[in-house]
């Protein structure tokens, strides 16, 4: 892999994940305002924490490159559940618009559970420890 490539891996997984990052964030900062649109759609509000927590760690992970096909693939699933419960309305142009944003960012992540996280990754540094010959 060159180092183009592995430019444009950590790149991509960072420019991804930094919009769940600055989400999760933001998140803690408007509590009271996020809960009441989780349960103006009909989630229930007490699981924002946990959708903070997840979203946090979920980019965390990608980042980092640690477990990136399983944290990959549950964001991608949680982009495709909240591209439907939030912006499922049809005839209206923006939520039309985020719903399928949140598709593509779906399909970004699924590209990444896909390939894995590259040559500059968590991951990758545990496949090389692991290969490595042991000595005695």
């Amino acid at each position: 892999m060159t180092t183009t490539e592995k430019v444009m891996d950590l790149s991509g997984r960072v420019l991804i994940a930094l919009m769940f990052l600055v989400g999760g964030i933001s998140k803690i900062g408007a509590y009271a305002a996020t809960q009441g649109y989780m349960e103006s759609a009909g989630v229930p509000g007490i699981l924002l924490p946990l959708v903070i927590l997840f979203e946090l760690a979920g980019a965390l992970a990608v980042v980092l490159g640690y477990g990136t096909r399983m944290a990959a693939a549950a964001l991608a699933l949680f982009c495709i559940v909240t591209a439907f419960v939030f912006h499922g309305e049809s005839g209206n142009q923006a939520q039309s618009i985020l719903f399928m944003k949140n598709l593509a960012i779906a399909g970004g992540f699924l590209v990444i559970a896909a390939r894995g996280a590259g040559d500059w990754s968590l991951d990758a540094r545990r496949q090389a420890l692991q290969a490595a010959p042991a000595v005695s």
